[in-house]
């Protein structure tokens, strides 16, 4: 990233005044500004698929009465939002139930034995041709929409009768565009940050709204 770049969303980090209360204004003006940025498209994004996110949450009840698990993946950022998916339907607030899920990034050693071995855009499909059963939930967390091993874990689970759930932003990129998901959820923003802290509103969601119809 270019030093304009990160000015502009750190601005506060490139004040030219040496006085703490000015450079403790612009820090938090900027997290405001941020707050409301998340705030207003987290809305945004509720009031367009709040439907969609039912019917959603309905087919993974289903899945889950059937007794199926939800397999969740993504890379980086992405990845710890699936391990948080999946922490939130195992080990849930108390009183809730506990449902079947597994993320395919935590264990380390299949992750980099399938990358260094048949090649990293794999890691998933390959997971999901060992783990995943007819009715199970592929649950694909992505920031571009793009991303090969993710897109290729969905076109694995959809060829084997699984549930497939997308999370994206920007405009949905090649998982829109694929054919390959069930259920997507688009977060319309062009900041990787947003597109994060409106994706975690959308997860927590449809985990409430499976518990409501469970």
């Amino acid at each position: 990233m270019t030093a304009d770049g990160v000015e502009a969303l750190y601005p506060f980090l490139y004040a030219t005044e040496g006085d703490a209360d000015t450079v403790l204004r612009d820090v938090a003006r900027s997290t405001r500004e941020k707050v409301a940025e998340t705030d207003g498209l987290r809305a945004a994004v509720v009031a367009r698929d709040g439907a969609r996110m039912q019917a959603c949450a309905t087919a993974l009840a289903a899945s889950f009465r059937a007794g199926g698990r939800l397999l969740a993946f993504g890379n980086g950022g992405s990845s710890t939002d699936a391990n948080d998916v999946v922490n939130l339907f195992v080990a849930p607030p108390e009183g809730s139930r506990p449902l079947a899920a597994l993320a395919l990034t935590a264990d380390v050693a299949v992750v980099t034995a399938l990358a260094n071995d048949v090649g990293f855009d794999v890691v998933f499909a390959r997971q999901i041709a060992a783990w995943g059963r007819t009715g199970d939930v592929a649950f694909a967390v992505s920031t571009s929409g793009g991303s090969e091993n993710v897109l290729r874990g969905l076109e694995e689970a959809k060829g084997r009768g699984l549930v497939t759930v997308g999370l994206a932003g920007y405009d949905g990129g090649r998982m829109a565009a694929a054919g390959t998901v069930d259920h997507l959820f688009v977060v319309p923003s062009p900041s990787v940050h947003r597109i994060q802290e409106a994706q975690t509103t959308v997860y927590h969601l449809l985990w409430a709204l499976t518990q409501q119809a469970l």
